[in-house]
This record gives structure tokens, C-alpha cells and sequence, in this order.
């Protein structure tokens, strides 16, 4: 488990769109959706869904599952935060 993952949004940022020299416009144009979408994407305001995932790794040269990963993991991240009570359970 990564010790405090970013959130894949500022992935796509740093590592991704920055380093082309794109605007989040120009990205969302590429990727198919809007504008709001990705900025929310961008900013933490939304996750990556598996359509997503795929608009990305397709614009981007990567595959799906390493998207839906690194939100997997910052979501789980997130929720161990909030430690969920929960009482296991066993077989009798």
C-alpha cells in the first residue's frame, strides 16, 4: 500500500498534461469530454472512472488498469483515514 498517494488528478497534471505544454482545454478537447470534467478531475473534485481510464490511457500511451489503480489506492488511502468501524466476523 502507497503511504499517502496523490490524487490521480494531480498525476495527470504533473506528469501528463503540464510536461506537453497543453491546457486543460486543449486536454478535455483530446480526451472527449468537457472542460468541467477534467478540471474537476484536475482538482481533486472527482475520481476516474473506468471510461475514463480508458480516454486516458489511449490519449496518453498507458493502459486503464494504471489509472484505475492509482484511484483505487487513493480512495482506499482515503477511507483508512476515516477508520470504519466494522466488527469481524467468524464462524462459530
Amino acid at each position: 500500500m502507497m503511504h499517502n498517494p496523490p490524487h490521480p488528478g494531480e498525476v495527470i497534471k504533473a506528469l501528463c498534461i503540464e510536461p506537453l505544454g497543453l491546457s486543460i482545454t486543449e486536454t478535455a478537447k483530446a480526451l472527449g469530454v468537457s472542460r468541467k470534467t477534467l478540471s474537476e478531475l484536475i482538482n481533486g473534485r472527482s475520481g476516474i472512472s473506468p471510461e475514463m481510464a480508458l480516454r486516458l490511457s489511449i490519449a496518453f500511451n498507458t493502459t486503464p488498469e494504471s489509472w484505475l489503480n492509482q484511484q483505487m489506492q487513493y480512495d482506499l488511502w482515503e477511507l483508512r483515514k476515516k477508520k470504519i468501524k466494522v466488527k469481524q466476523l467468524k464462524a462459530a
